[in-house]
């Protein structure tokens, strides 16, 4: 085969992945579709039990939606907010069995590396003439694909951050990994009988973090002794919570706004400018340490954002920001140490765009470290990727999307007073004292 008759590779069968499949399908360019898990969004049933704070108008692709329609599939009402569950289960299911997918799917099936097909990292000689190379376990069997191109929808869900404030596990992280779960634990589900009547510490400042929270606050209603500690390395949780009623998405305003209704009568304590160096075990508990105080918990929960896995994207030449970990156009857009306004700039294959023609990193993944990605983005991504895959640039190029904003804007200290009100408002945000 020549280049142009080989396949696009698609690693992850999430909904960023399954919408690029269903993007390659639509314009008559064949996909293959690599999922590590058992069934298509494992990730996404990770967090299951979780409803989001999007309606399912923001959580679908609109030419996957085409090509469900085709099948006889009932969308669910567009402005109700699904499970992750409903999401894996009313969406993601039926579109991995369409045609056009389901013949190009590989379940358990994880990519262990992309190269140039002969051709590792450091050679120039020939590097554009040859396909990619996908190195894939399968089912334990290692086997090898050739493609003309390669989209890398596979998240940063499995890679979460460490708890500890260097960017590495503190001091006892891994030991006491037994007691500490990372991302959203079913705290009301299966993970009851952990949680119920012990004294618990969540350590983040996001959505996740906040979800984590508002679970373990409902299982205290039914088991009075649980505790709840809430650990955030900024000095004050009042930029956490977000916009409130000026969120263009209500229910993440919402969300937010909850919160921080119970650190103010105090359901939930704030422990803060807390930078976790230690964890060890005790007489039965665990304590946490950050050089200057301790808490004394008996589980953990780490809601400390993910990162990306680029170990499989070893041997390719990629341009990405060495601090965010995301594509270098698309880095400062995004990067919380700049501003996060709540709102990305419409961006596409030209972002996206790496040395080595042809590979792509998109959904979550393309976001790197940094946090707030929607699945609308990734939806648009894929289109103008996909489309530039095509030859039809002009569409590729044409990349115009409006996200929800948050509300509230931080922007860099140092920018001009107009940078610094970007979301269009300069009051500040109301601030709750809590004690250390």
């Amino acid at each position: 085969m020549t280049n142009s008759q080989l396949p696009v590779a698609v690693i992850g069968a999430g909904p960023v992945g399954l919408a690029a499949a269903a993007h390659l399908a639509a314009r008559g360019i064949e996909p293959v579709l690599f999922e590590a898990g058992d069934a298509v969004g494992a990730s996404v049933r990770e967090w299951g039990h979780v409803r989001v704070f999007s309606p399912w108008s923001y959580n679908t692709d609109p030419v996957a939606v085409e090509l469900l329609e085709q099948t006889g599939w009932a969308a669910p009402p567009a402005d109700a907010y699904p499970t992750g569950a409903e999401i894996a289960d009313r969406y993601l299911e039926p579109l991995a069995a369409a045609p056009g997918i389901a013949e190009s799917l590989h379940l358990r099936a994880r990519v262990i590396a992309v190269t140039h097909q002969g051709i590792d990292k450091l050679k120039d000689a020939g590097r554009d003439d040859v396909p990619y190379q996908l190195v894939v376990d399968e089912d334990g069997e290692e086997r090898r694909y050739l493609a003309r191109a390669v989209i890398d929808a596979s998240g940063t869900w499995t890679r979460p951050n460490p708890i500890g404030a260097g960017g590495v596990p503190a001091a006892g992280e891994r030991a006491n990994a037994g007691r500490i779960a990372y991302g959203i634990p079913d705290v009301l589900g299966g993970a009851r009988r952990r949680y119920a009547g012990r004294r618990v510490l969540v350590v983040g400042s996001g959505h996740s973090a906040f979800n984590a929270i508002l679970d373990l606050v409902a299982l205290r209603d039914s088991e009075p002794a649980t505790e709840i500690l809430w650990a955030i390395r900024g000095e004050a949780p009042d930029r956490s919570y977000g916009g409130g009623n000026d969120d263009q998405l209500p229910a993440r305003g919402a969300l937010g706004a909850t919160v921080r209704e119970l650190v103010a009568d105090r359901t939930v304590n704030v422990v803060a400018g807390f930078h976790t160096h230690s964890i060890s075990e005790a007489d039965g508990h665990l304590v946490v340490d950050d050089g200057r105080r301790h808490l004394v918990v008996d589980e953990i929960i780490a809601a400390t954002g993910f990162r990306p896995d680029l170990d499989l994207l070893r041997e390719l030449r990629l341009d990405l920001d060495d601090r965010v970990e995301a594509p270098r156009t698309l880095a400062p857009l995004i990067d919380p140490n700049l501003h996060s306004c709540g709102s990305v700039p419409p961006h596409g294959v030209d972002e996206l765009s790496h040395p080595d023609a042809g590979i792509y990193i998109v959904g979550m993944k393309s976001y790197g470290r940094a946090p707030t990605f929607l699945l609308r983005t990734g939806y648009e991504q894929v289109r103008s990727v996909v489309a530039a895959l095509a030859g039809d640039w002009e569409s590729a190029r044409t990349v115009d999307w409006v996200l929800p904003e948050t509300g509230v804007c931080s922007a860099n200290r140092d920018a001009a007073p107009a940078e610094s009100a970007c979301c269009g408002s300069s009051s500040p945000l109301l601030e709750i004292q809590t004690p250390a």
